[in-house]
């Protein structure tokens, strides 16, 4: 008997302890990029306000610039305001993405493509898997985002990938991995952002260089939201289904009603480029997912 009560005694402890380890791989960070974040490159074109609450990037002949977070995350929702370089931007990138540090790395990208003033601005979304990306979305924002803050959001979990602006979802990948489709769902990721000159290739395929006579170029950054699972080595905690891990849950693996009819507002008025419809880039031979639903 005592033995018998010595096992359900231990079995009652690691229980207790699975789920205290499950429970602590949440966290929600508002606020303080001094505490959640450092910078990655050029201290010296990064400008935070006393207080921690706001955080600006500086692009100029001399350089550009970039912040990390401290953590490394696995499925989450990721919230960030960000108010865009103004006037001419052409030739610049503001990148806001998660990423592995992986060779083979996986990321989750917003990307701003700077403009001719005067043009609506165009976000590329893009996801890499196990290193290989191609799968770029292009569209014109309906705002002017030099006005004023919006927030960009990433919700990564278990079933679905959404990029989302002010809550309306711009961009769904779903995770098709049983059908054969890549999908990230194993390596951590840390949020990243730099603000950097890709004139390259940014505005109209290169053709709109930077005009450096404009410079110093600013965007600013503020009211940031991490709720996500920090990685601890073992992915079983993130992917456990807890009430610390709420993006796993059967409720956010699709699109609610009105989400659904956002987003095929997006599609339909904004959309400028979809991979899924390039037949001559991929010479007819789209990629697997372009064949499967899409919510």
């Amino acid at each position: 008997m005592n033995n018998c009560l010595k096992c359900r005694a231990l079995v009652i402890s690691l229980l207790i302890l699975n789920v205290f380890q499950v429970s602590v791989a949440s966290v929600v960070s508002i606020g303080d990029f001094n505490k959640d974040f450092f910078v990655m490159w050029a201290p010296d074109h990064v400008n935070t306000s006393s207080n921690g609450r706001e955080r600006s990037l500086k692009l100029d002949q001399v350089s550009g610039s970039g912040f990390a977070s401290t953590q490394m995350f696995l499925f989450g929702q990721i919230d960030m305001q960000i108010k865009l370089v103004p006037g001419n931007s052409a030739g610049i990138v503001l990148a806001y993405y998660l990423a592995s540090d992986q060779p083979n790395r996986d990321e989750i990208d917003f990307e701003f493509l700077g403009n001719v003033s005067g043009q609506p601005y165009i976000v590329q979304t893009n996801i890499y898997v196990d290193g290989f990306d191609n799968r770029e979305e292009r569209i014109y924002l309906w705002f002017d985002p030099t006005e004023d803050f919006h927030t960009y959001s990433i919700l990564w979990n278990l079933h679905q990938i959404v990029f989302m602006i002010d809550s309306i979802p711009i961009r769904l990948y779903r995770n098709h991995a049983d059908k054969g489709v890549a999908y990230p769902r194993w390596q951590p990721m840390s949020i990243k952002t730099s603000l950097w000159n890709g004139d390259s290739w940014a505005t109209r395929g290169g053709l709109d260089k930077i005009d450096w006579s404009k410079s110093p170029f600013i965007a600013s950054f503020k009211n940031y939201t991490i709720d996500a699972c920090v990685w601890k080595g073992n992915p079983r905690f993130c992917r456990a289904d807890s009430s610390a891990n709420w993006w796993n849950k059967r409720s956010f693996s699709t699109l609610t009603r009105v989400q659904k009819r956002w987003f095929k507002w997006v599609r339909k008025y904004h959309m400028v480029y979809d991979y899924c419809q390039d037949n001559q880039r991929f010479q007819n031979n789209l990629p697997k997912e372009c064949f499967l639903p899409k919510y």
